[in-house]
């Protein structure tokens, strides 16, 4: 039996919610502006918590709208740049799904389509309302025969369409739950990247936090070997905020605190410190999951480096240039857990690796001893593994390996690497 996916757009597939950006591009000089942004984004919340009738809240919003294809072609421009990171990032899945990834939403085909197309979804597989025009080109209305259109809109066109197959839903509205309440998709699946609305996260199958988790949970390919949002990322001391905002924007589960309380230390995977926090070494000796800190200032003196090194955790400060490093220090944590950068890390070998295209990344911490890289390769060889590009660097008594091999492998093959004599931290990055 066939799986297919029923995506949301509005909120979902996007940031935003189209109609409410529309109105800001077609209202713009209006003098009610503000009231009139108001009155759209209250109709919008309303349907979405379930307490008012899509057909109300369509039809509201559209007669607010004064809106004509010019508005439209600026609103396309823009919503192909607000496009939700976790989907953007994991295109490749809607190109090996394309004839079972469909795109359901109470929104409008004509803005729809052009910002989907490019993720190969087909616009068959595109399923929307549609406007109505005057001969200048205004809109003045929706084609109102639309199931969509309408109260349950989803549930009557999936009633139509007589799907054979699994169906999961995905979305952060009331209507996407409603499909799940009629039972005609296996799991409802609240996606919460961009808002969460506890009318809905509360009867969802699965809160998921990005696509990421989606494909996770699912176990279907997808651009991370695990999702971001599942990540701990422990912030101690005091901050500032654009530091916070980076690692939170990049999806990670970020929690702020005034200490490194002991209750976090086997589950954080990320620890970004205000300068002058220190960390026991007793408790840093437990923290299996930590795969990097961020010190905002000279870590020397703060943290056991030698503690770090046993553990395969990779530190990055910078002493020299305090005005930069709310910047600087959170980035080079993301590059690492993204990409496997270890450039200008205090105690790794400094590696700048090239994006990852259509391949798995493989990451190889361990002693600096000779044999380890015959032993790698002898795995790759031994399992016929395709080698695409291989790095490795040392400093000291460390050894990074990275090795870019094709995306068909046998999973047996992560537990030998693994099981190599001398592994200090094996991690894989998908692609």
């Amino acid at each position: 039996m066939k799986n297919y996916y029923i995506i949301d757009f509005d909120s979902t597939f996007t940031q935003v919610e189209a109609l409410d950006e529309l109105a800001r591009i077609s209202l713009e000089g209006h003098p009610d502006r503000e009231v009139i942004y108001q009155q759209i984004e209250d109709f919008t919340n309303l349907a979405m918590e379930g307490k008012i009738s899509f057909r109300e809240s369509l039809a509201g919003r559209v007669k607010l709208l004064n809106a004509n294809k010019s508005h439209l072609d600026k609103l396309v421009s823009h919503l192909k740049k607000k496009v939700s990171r976790s989907f953007d990032r994991n295109k490749d899945f809607f190109k090996k799904n394309e004839d079972t990834a469909w795109i359901v939403s109470g929104g409008f085909k004509e803005f729809i389509t052009p910002v989907v197309t490019p993720y190969h979804i087909k616009k068959e597989n595109i399923y929307a309302n549609t406007f109505k025009f005057d001969d200048e080109g205004n809109i003045i209305g929706y084609d109102e025969s639309n199931p969509l259109s309408d109260e349950g809109g989803k549930v009557k066109l999936l009633k139509e369409l007589q799907i054979d197959g699994r169906i999961f839903g995905i979305g952060d509205g009331y209507s996407d739950f409603q499909l799940k309440e009629s039972g005609l998709i296996e799991k409802f699946f609240a996606f919460t990247e961009n808002i969460s609305r506890k009318s809905v996260t509360e009867k969802a199958d699965h809160i998921t936090p990005s696509f990421d988790e989606f494909l996770y949970v699912n176990d279907l390919p997808r651009a991370i070997s695990y999702p971001k949002n599942r990540i701990l990322c422990l912030i101690i001391g005091e901050v500032p905020e654009i530091a916070v905002h980076i690692l939170k924007r990049d999806g990670f589960s970020v929690r702020i605190k005034d200490s490194f309380e002991e209750k976090y230390t086997k589950d954080v995977g990320l620890l970004l410190l205000a300068d002058g926090i220190s960390i026991d070494d007793e408790q840093l000796s437990k923290a299996d999951k930590l795969k990097t800190i961020g010190f905002l200032g000279d870590v020397k003196g703060h943290i056991n480096k030698q503690i770090c090194l046993e553990k395969g955790i990779v530190i990055f400060d910078d002493k020299k240039n305090k005005k930069r490093n709310s910047e600087f220090i959170p980035r080079r944590m993301a590059d690492f857990i993204n990409n496997g950068d270890t450039s200008m890390s205090r105690n790794f070998p400094n590696l700048i690796l090239p994006r990852l295209t259509q391949a798995h990344r493989l990451l190889h911490i361990h002693k600096n001893v000779p044999g380890i890289m015959a032993q790698i390769n002898n795995v790759y060889a031994e399992n016929d593994i395709n080698i695409i590009s291989q790095f490795l660097m040392t400093k000291g008594e460390i050894g990074y390996a990275v090795t870019d091999i094709h995306t068909a492998y046998d999973k047996n093959i992560l537990k030998q690497l693994k099981q190599i004599e001398n592994t200090i931290k094996f991690r894989i990055l998908y692609k």
